[in-house]
């Protein structure tokens, strides 16, 4: 069950978007499972689709969700490369944040890489 508290500091996208999530990494929502459409979840959450539809882009851009089209979307079956896609999200969030360019990015990613030794 997915609720929205109007008061939070967070907005409701970012309140949706992680409590979807968090209900992947528990297993309550499973690979292959269908979320209800847009429309459905903002009209029972009360919210506007749009809000939806940002949580729902959010996670897909994360790898948690698959949007296939007018069949819906489905959590992805790929949990492990859903956390490496969020954490990757998460550093380039953070380093847009402190004004890095995408090249300055990069080169820090890289160098990092080339420090511990993994290819």
């Amino acid at each position: 069950m997915i609720t929205i508290d109007p008061q939070a500091a967070e907005p409701a996208f970012e309140q949706l978007r992680q409590q979807v999530a968090g209900q992947v990494d528990s297993g309550e929502l499973r690979p292959g499972d269908k979320l209800p459409t847009v429309r459905t979840l903002a009209t029972e959450l009360g919210l506007a689709p749009n809000t939806v539809a940002r949580a729902y882009r959010e996670l897909e851009a994360s790898g948690i969700v698959d949007t296939r089209g007018r069949s819906g979307t489905f959590v992805s079956g790929n949990k492990q490369g859903s956390a490496a896609r969020q954490a990757a999200a998460d550093y380039v969030a953070k380093a847009r944040a402190l004004g890095l360019s995408d090249a300055e990015t990069i080169e820090l990613l890289t160098r990092t890489l080339g420090r511990t030794g993994t290819s």
